[in-house]
């Protein structure tokens, strides 16, 4: 469900509006990240930030490279978030990353099925997760993930896991609901508990 803003732009409310910009942006087989933040809108900053993110969640996040790309994306915008900004800015040379189409729409479907089954379970609660201060924090964590990414894109699945985590806080941010804002705080923990043992020989 999508609610319209008194200066017309559409506020996004579900992952299912998420998805359906997505299909809405490709051209001519190809999407390009400029092409996403078009269609989902430079005002949506929670919304820019979760797309990526279940973007490395999905099978597509097997790409080289796309870990850090995302990052690089996710990090951009919290800090614009952070500044205070009311838009979303990108440089050319980010807004020109491209993906298939075919891949893309592969990933949306895969994700359909979980992003449903979020929709009907999220509402308002644990407010105090989701407050002003709260959500600082929470950008500040999204932030560090994001520096911490492309590091690690060479290790099976952590990306994908760290990626998990800033989903669920962007669910949080998106839906008001603070129990995916405390989910994505354990998946941090998770996350850093995985990349410990697996840097400290845990793996052999």
């Amino acid at each position: 469900m999508t609610d319209t803003t008194p200066d017309g732009d559409e506020r996004l409310r579900s992952l299912g509006d998420i998805l359906d910009k997505l299909e809405n942006a490709a051209h001519d087989g190809r999407v390009s990240i400029g092409d996403v933040v078009d269609e989902v809108g430079t005002r949506a900053f929670a919304p820019i930030i979760l797309v990526p993110a279940l973007i490395l969640v999905s099978p597509l996040s097997g790409i080289f490279g796309l870990p850090t790309i995302g990052a690089t994306f996710i990090g951009l915008i919290t800090v614009q978030k952070l500044l205070g900004r009311e838009h979303v800015w990108l440089p050319q040379i980010l807004q020109r990353r491209e993906v298939a189409e075919s891949k893309l729409k592969k990933a949306i479907s895969w994700l359909r099925k979980p992003c449903g089954w979020i929709d009907r379970r999220t509402h308002t609660r644990l407010t105090a997760l989701v407050s002003r201060p709260a959500n600082l924090v929470t950008l500040l964590v999204i932030l560090a993930i994001c520096l911490v990414i492309p590091a690690l894109e060479l290790l099976p699945m952590v990306t994908s896991i760290f990626a998990t985590a800033i989903s669920l806080f962007a669910i949080g941010l998106l839906t008001r609901d603070g129990l995916f804002t405390l989910l994505g705080y354990s998946q941090v923990a998770l996350s850093s508990g995985l990349v410990i043992w697996l840097l400290t020989g845990g793996a052999g």
